[in-house]
């Protein structure tokens, strides 16, 4: 299944790229996706759309959860990439119940290494360490969780 998480992990960073322009220019996921594809781009898989479409429908409740557990970082003045990251994971770890956790994190970390700041894999280890740790033990719950 190697194959399997190569393509998950571009498939992630699909899904970052969609998310990080309909933050950055508060635009509609069809828009980014009209643009994509004037110019060539393929279009999405079945599990960036998935990616997408879930962080787009739980944001205001996985962005309660950024919030709380973000210490000292208000949602707004995060950078962009990591407030993205973030809401790409959390939605991971809450409603695809059959990816496990540690790749999902640990993808997170290496997509904040490769497109963010230089102490932002650490950020979004941190609060996706956090998270989890809350969301396993039941303390952490989002409403509206499938399953």
């Amino acid at each position: 299944m190697s194959k399997g998480s190569g393509t998950r992990s571009r498939q992630r960073r699909y899904a970052l790229r969609i998310l990080f322009e309909v933050d950055i220019n508060r635009c509609a996921v069809k828009e980014v996706l009209d643009g994509k594809r004037e110019v060539g781009e393929d279009p999405p898989s079945e599990f960036t759309i998935q990616l997408v479409e879930g962080v787009l429908a739980h944001r205001a409740e996985i962005d309660r959860v950024i919030s709380q557990y973000s210490e000292g970082w208000d949602l707004d003045r995060m950078p962009v990439v990591d407030r993205n990251i973030l809401r790409m994971s959390i939605f991971e770890l809450f409603f695809l119940e059959d990816i496990p956790p540690g790749p999902t994190i640990d993808e997170a970390v290496e997509l904040a290494k490769s497109f963010s700041t230089e102490d932002s894999g650490k950020f979004v280890n941190g609060v996706l360490g956090k998270v989890n740790l809350d969301r396993e033990s039941g303390r952490l719950v989002i409403p509206g969780r499938q399953g």
